[in-house]
């Protein structure tokens, strides 16, 4: 091989390991090796995954009906009317149960 040659490969073969150490492959390839230490993460991930949309979901949803008290209080006709028309079927499916 020419030393051109030779010098292309080295650089390639540097790109490879710093893709793969940046990526944590080595890593992955290990915990797919242990059942156990894969199931403890998922289950944990999954965890963290359901709290983290239950409080998002959560400020999310106070955040709306703030901005919705504010602007029933505003007392703009049109908008007014429709959010008073949202509260009341709410407050009839909250009768039916």
């Amino acid at each position: 091989m020419r030393e051109k040659d030779i010098k292309i490969l080295s650089e390639q073969i540097e790109k490879l390991n710093y893709n793969l150490n940046k990526n944590k492959f080595i890593d992955l390839i290990e915990v797919m090796g242990n059942k156990r230490e894969m199931i403890f993460r998922n289950l944990f991930s999954g965890l963290w995954k359901g709290i983290g949309i239950g409080i998002g979901v959560s400020l999310v949803t106070a955040i709306i009906i703030i901005i919705l008290q504010k602007i029933i209080k505003l007392n703009i006709p049109i908008i007014s009317e429709y959010i008073t028309d949202i509260v009341e079927i709410v407050e009839k499916t909250k009768m039916i149960r």
